[in-house]
């Protein structure tokens, strides 16, 4: 083999190396499923045919709509905070930029409507008091037995629900969605499960859910959430609201990971093009052999 074939073949070699350290940059962050209580990360049924919704968030230039996580916030908090906790979201993160976006006053606000059992005091007891914005959402039980107590099963938490959850989309799709990086299983599920009970004699019968019995009965139903917005008050709004909140608690990074991505990617792409350039300026005078 020539000096010019080595040389281009080890440019070729370097090039995919580049293009590969490029798609891994832009793969979506690692799923925090098992941190899930209650042992539901360890599920991975198959799903029926469950249909893509036209989030804002998708694609590599997608973005939260700060007023759709505010109202998917709402309906978090009067209806599934109830029965499900979100351990490790804490009242300051929804002020955060990439995020619902409350102003500070409105975070304290929202935090003062919840008791946190503190201590001891001074004289070594516990006690409640308001919530602050630095403490984490509360649960809505004491522990895990009295979840079962109460409601015959223990609900999962939702901090991390919509990575814990996805549409599989078999071959060759699951190929196709590497390449348009699509990322929102998690919440097209959810979306799905949440409209997905379509017996209204059975309350426990969900088609999306694996096994179609759900412990669960239907949470939501056509004005049970107030907007102040004008938004529609309907199961399908609340649906899409919550889910998309729910993929903000689970991926808070998820803006600042993709303008990343895509910086490091251009940054790649021109340093890839400047070391064949390279090549082929010190090459160029080199003959076969």
């Amino acid at each position: 083999m020539s000096l010019r074939s080595k040389a281009a073949a080890g440019a070729g070699a370097a090039l995919a190396g580049v293009l590969a350290l490029a798609l891994t940059v832009a793969a979506p962050a690692v799923s925090r499923a098992d941190n899930i209580p209650g042992g539901a990360a360890d599920e991975t049924p198959s799903h029926p045919h469950i249909e893509r919704q036209k989030w804002s968030f998708r694609g590599p230039f997608g973005r939260f709509d700060r007023a759709q996580l505010q109202r998917g916030y709402q309906v978090y908090k009067e209806v599934c905070s109830t029965c499900h906790s979100m351990r490790f979201v804490a009242f300051r993160d929804l002020a955060s930029s990439h995020g619902p976006g409350f102003s500070e006053a409105e975070v304290k606000a929202l935090a003062a409507t919840v008791q946190i059992k503190d201590g001891p005091n001074d004289a070594g007891e516990m006690f409640e008091r308001p919530g602050r914005a630095s403490d984490y959402f509360p649960s809505p039980f004491a522990n895990p037995q009295a979840a079962r107590a109460a409601l015959g099963a223990i609900p999962p938490d939702l901090s991390v629900m919509a990575k814990a959850r996805d549409v599989h989309s078999g071959f060759p799709g699951f190929i196709i969605d590497a390449f348009t990086q699509y990322q929102e299983g998690g919440p097209d599920y959810i979306h799905a499960l949440l409209l997905g009970y379509t017996k209204e004699d059975d309350p426990n019968y969900n088609a999306v859910f694996p096994g179609h019995r759900i412990a669960m009965p239907p949470p939501l139903a056509d004005g049970v959430v107030t907007y102040s917005d004008g938004s529609p008050q309907t199961k399908e709004q609340y649906a899409t609201d919550v889910a998309a909140f729910l993929m903000w608690t689970a991926e808070p990074k998820l803006e600042p990971r993709k303008a990343m991505g895509f910086a490091v990617i251009i940054y790649l792409i021109v340093f890839a093009s400047l070391l064949y350039a390279i090549k082929k300026r010190l090459w160029a005078r080199v003959g076969p052999h």
